[in-house]
């Protein structure tokens, strides 16, 4: 090993072991540790915070919509999150000694650089702001938007995530959102069909029916109103068709319907009133002669 090796192995074991190095180094550790664990608490507590303080709002006296308060709730956390650690970056960078004055100068040039280029992100954050703002949909409804159909789980300033009835979750860029279904906004109402055969007693099914249907809002808190019956819908061969119309609460219409239609075909039953089932017919020749006898 010639001489300049063995004096630049030198210099680098005494800056090694230089008692201020490892003082800076100690002290660093320590304060970016400080950073970290302060930030941490941060955002747990303002979280925590937020959702305090949205609870209080949805349990006030004055008509708050929770749907719209538990949107705006995930959305601050969000943006809480990366307030704090973005602070929390600068802070560590400035220990390091690292010019974030130089850095931001930097980044100042490259973004407008790339600015052309990031037009989609903006038109996302715009229109993820507008999605809030206007109130189009919020976290817990059901909507619709192009081929993604589901729950809405999360509304961010860049996504929105949608959980289908599957299992599958939908990430959907709010740039791109265009025509959206919600079907929890409104009430939802549905029409329930059943067959009857063509014999029965008409008078008398309807009147049990609505006696039944009667019954209903006191069993069945998402109903707004008693169901409607409508009577005959559709008349083919040996089938009559009977209409039902109820409205509920937005999405419950569908437990509903099951209900009605096992009630209803247990009342058929109990007061032998016949449902219309399908029929075939035989036909055969014995010397010649056609019979046939139906089933």
């Amino acid at each position: 090993m010639d001489w300049f090796s063995e004096k630049v192995l030198s210099n680098l074991w005494d800056k090694l072991m230089s008692e201020k190095l490892w003082e800076t180094i100690i002290t660093a550790s320590i304060k970016i540790t400080v950073i970290l664990i302060a930030s941490w608490l941060a955002v747990r507590l303002g979280k925590k915070f937020i959702k305090k303080v949205f609870l209080m709002r949805m349990r006030s006296p004055l008509d708050h919509s929770e749907r719209r308060q538990t949107t705006i709730s995930r959305l601050l956390q969000s943006v809480i999150s990366y307030a704090v650690y973005f602070s929390a970056i600068i802070a560590i960078l400035a220990i390091l000694e690292i010019r974030i004055a130089g850095l931001l100068a930097g980044a100042g040039i490259v973004g407008l650089a790339i600015g052309f280029g990031a037009q989609s992100l903006v038109k996302d954050v715009i229109t993820g702001f507008f999605i809030i703002f206007e109130d189009q949909f919020g976290v817990g409804d059901y909507i619709k938007i192009n081929a993604a159909e589901g729950t809405v789980v999360e509304i961010g300033l860049r996504t929105t995530k949608i959980n289908g009835s599957t299992g599958e979750q939908f990430i959907i860029p709010n740039g791109s959102i265009g025509d959206v279904v919600n079907y929890s906004v409104n009430n939802s109402k549905i029409y329930i069909d059943l067959q009857m055969a063509t014999d029965a007693n008409f008078e008398r099914a309807e009147s049990i029916i609505k006696k039944y249907l009667d019954t209903l809002p006191k069993i069945h808190k998402e109903l707004v109103t008693v169901p409607v019956f409508l009577g005959v819908q559709n008349v083919k061969g040996t089938e009559v068709t009977i209409r039902i119309a109820a409205e509920t609460l937005p999405q419950q219409q569908y437990g509903v319907a099951r209900t009605i239609r096992r009630d209803v075909t247990k009342l058929f039953e109990e007061n032998n009133i016949p449902m219309a089932h399908p029929k075939m017919m035989f036909y055969g020749g014995v010397n010649g002669n056609e019979e046939g006898r139906s089933e």
